[in-house]
């Protein structure tokens, strides 16, 4: 038995030896990090286990105001048990930029951090625009390669960051988020996220349809932060959070302390009163206050579907437009959500551990997206009848 035991420990040390040095190492931290947490995937407090950049709060704060009806409405009972299913952590409501309807689950309140997931890819094509703005970039249809000659692939000079905020880079990736060795999952662990992005290929044509991969969104920010000669988080505090009021620290992650590069794709930790702020500045076309943050055609057009068969997405929002709703959001991972309807100036925010079933696998937005849309709807008709 002792000889059993004694093999059996020299196996897993040499096993865990040989997955060290190999191109699975990340796995190592996956584990630890992720599976040995009792998690299948990435999860909302899992910050506390990465190396961050901090963003203090504003030097000016810019509470939300409450609205004279402030939690006067109330969900229906079958409201509240969709709402608990999905094990919702923080539900709120704007209206006319004030808050209508607040409630937290669980042990979170109004300043708990959770983890954006792929909302903050929202963020980072507003950087974006702002570096377009600014001149540090000189269009939508500027060349990758200008940033990174290095780009890999048949089609690498033909790619432009317009292409990248419109996820039709061509890149190969594949975007698998519960298979620990695709590289989604190693971009989330690796330590260095510049080498494993520009080990990517360009391998379609770019600018010719639609195709969410995360990766597409990381080499943004990589172009952004080139661009600028600032990081992501510096970057994004000069030109929105600071100036946009934000009430709480929030954190970014980052590959490691040594190369400190933004999960650009993933992973601004903040709170849901905070995470509505950049609704607002989209919603009032680029104005804050009567501040200019962003430029409005920049706007317009990133709530525009780029590809006809592809109206779920413009640049870097989701967009659900029919006859009779106009609504964009910003989306993550277990449903993050931030659901903007600008016809009736309504602001819905949704945190949570899940998205709930996947329904219909044709259909870009989850089933649970369309009960959110539904409850912000019908909170909104209850408004004024307090």
């Amino acid at each position: 038995m002792k000889k059993i035991i004694s093999l059996l420990s020299l196996v897993l040390i040499i096993g865990f030896g040989l997955l060290y040095i190999s191109d699975y190492s990340y796995l190592l931290d996956a584990v630890s990090k992720t599976y040995l947490t009792g998690h299948k995937t990435a999860f909302l407090s899992d910050y506390n286990y990465f190396d961050n950049r901090t963003l203090p709060p504003s030097e000016k704060p810019q509470p939300w105001p409450l609205h004279q009806e402030y939690n006067k409405l109330e969900l229906t009972k079958k409201q509240e048990q969709l709402v608990t299913e999905n094990q919702t952590v923080a539900l709120l409501l704007i209206k006319n930029d004030s808050i209508v309807y607040e409630k937290y689950y669980e042990d979170y309140g109004k300043d708990s951090k959770s983890n954006s997931f792929s909302m903050v890819k929202s963020y980072v094509a507003a950087l974006l625009g702002k570096a377009i703005m600014e001149g540090a970039i000189k269009s939508l249809d500027q060349p990758v390669v200008d940033f990174f000659p290095t780009l890999k692939g048949p089609y690498a000079q033909q790619l432009t960051v317009g292409d990248l905020a419109s996820m039709a880079s061509g890149q190969q990736w594949d975007e698998s988020y519960y298979s620990p060795t695709s590289v989604t999952t190693a971009a989330y662990f690796v330590k260095d996220l510049d080498k494993l992005i520009l080990d990517q290929p360009i391998t379609e044509e770019p600018g010719k349809s639609y195709r969410y991969k995360s990766g597409t969104t990381q080499l943004l920010g990589m172009v952004i932060a080139k661009a600028t000669g600032k990081n992501l988080t510096d970057y994004l505090y000069e030109s929105f959070w600071n100036p946009m009021g934000a009430e709480y620290e929030a954190l970014w992650q980052i590959d490691s302390k040594e190369n400190g590069r933004e999960k650009a794709y993933c992973c601004l930790a903040s709170n849901a009163r905070d995470f509505a702020r950049l609704a607002k500045l989209y919603k009032n076309h680029g104005l804050w206050n009567g501040q200019r943050l962003l430029d409005s055609s920049f706007i317009a057009k990133s709530l525009t579907p780029r590809f006809k068969e592809s109206p779920q997405y413009g640049y870097s929002w989701w967009l659900k437009n029919d006859e009779e709703k106009t609504v964009f959001m910003n989306r993550g991972h277990l449903g993050q959500y931030v659901i903007t309807f600008p016809q009736e100036d309504l602001i819905l925010v949704r945190l949570g551990h899940s998205k709930g079933p996947r329904g219909d696998k044709d259909d870009p937005f989850t089933p649970d997206i369309y009960t959110y849309i539904k409850i912000a709807l019908e909170l909104n008709s209850n408004v004024g009848k307090n």
